[in-house]
């Protein structure tokens, strides 16, 4: 007999990552939202891949424990082929509001990327929205689960999850509309269910993740620092 136990792991293990196909509106779409998507690095750096989303004038959002505190990782950004060092502007926490914002200059960028802008989108999220979540390597689409998706005892507080687990991008990657092109979330942490063996030890426990928790649209703009522009 088995037992359904729920828990949230970070998304910051290396996997491999499963792209759309390449038709038409799909790579329309990743020639508008790649170059958005950048490596955040930690000094020295992580074993896992840490990433972000550059929303403009220097100004890079990724979730709050791939850099981890500032002050000790002194994390650096990797974007458009450069390796910058990177200022803190906003730090949030893995149990708070899992969001840090750093800035990166950018007049170090190219100026096709240093005029582009990544608006955050004005709506929260809806069930069964189609998405697109974006890292450097490339993108993969997904859909918004319904609240119902998510076990009942998370649902205060994960009740923002994408379907496709395995192949989408992790901690830190963008949730995009692919359709208005602006941002709808940043990737937080996987949701999984453990199976318990049965009795006697005679089989054993199981993990199945089940949705990827992102921090809404709603949320990354209550977070960004009154004045800051992009």
């Amino acid at each position: 007999m088995y037992t359904a136990l729920k828990m949230l792991s970070l998304c910051c293990v290396a996997a491999a990552v499963a792209f759309a196909s390449a038709e038409a509106q799909a790579q329309s779409t990743d020639a508008d939202l790649k170059p958005f998507a950048v490596h955040v690095n930690r000094t020295p750096r992580q074993t896992w891949p840490g990433y972000g989303i550059y929303l403009g004038n220097g100004l890079v959002l990724t979730a709050s424990h791939v850099p981890g505190t500032f002050a000790y990782t002194k994390p650096r950004v990797v974007i458009a082929g450069q390796d910058l060092p990177a200022g803190l502007v906003k730090e949030g926490s893995l149990d708070g509001v899992d969001l840090t914002l750093l800035s990166i200059d950018p007049t170090s960028l190219p100026v096709r990327l240093r005029m582009r802008r990544m608006p955050v989108c004005d709506r929260a999220p809806y069930p069964d929205e189609a998405v697109v979540v974006v890292i450097p390597e490339g993108m993969a689409r997904s859909r918004v689960l319904p609240r119902q998706a998510i076990p009942a005892d998370l649902r205060d507080r994960f009740d923002t999850a994408i379907a496709d687990v395995a192949t989408t991008g992790n901690s830190g990657s963008g949730v995009f509309d692919g359709v208005n092109l602006c941002l709808l979330g940043i990737v937080s942490r996987k949701i999984s269910v453990v199976q318990r063996g049965g009795k006697m030890g005679s089989q054993a426990n199981t993990s199945r993740d089940i949705a990827k928790y992102f921090v809404p649209a709603p949320a990354i703009k209550s977070f960004i620092p009154p004045g800051v522009t992009y």
